[in-house]
């Protein structure tokens, strides 16, 4: 049995610009202005991902923009602020 401070995430692997593999927990999954958002958790680092579908397959697609991923993750947290998870 699971104690309440365990807890199970779908772990995902993703690839580098220098090709280096790194194992990511999905922290969340939200939508947000019409787009699909995975944020994503390390034990290093919190990256945010846009989600994009494509022939009916879904690829992780990195934000550039430092503005762009800025208000998303400022709008995220406001809204789980506002409806913290119990």
């Amino acid at each position: 049995m699971l104690e309440k401070s365990d807890s199970i995430r779908d772990l995902i692997t993703i690839e580098d610009e220098q090709g280096v593999e790194k194992q990511y927990e999905v922290e969340a999954l939200f939508d947000m202005n019409g787009e699909s958002y995975a944020l994503l958790r390390s034990e290093e680092e919190t990256i945010l991902m846009r989600v994009e579908d494509e022939g009916g397959e879904q690829f992780l697609v990195g934000i550039e923009d430092e503005s762009e991923r800025d208000s998303i993750l400022d709008a995220y947290e406001i809204a789980v602020d506002a409806a913290p998870a119990e």
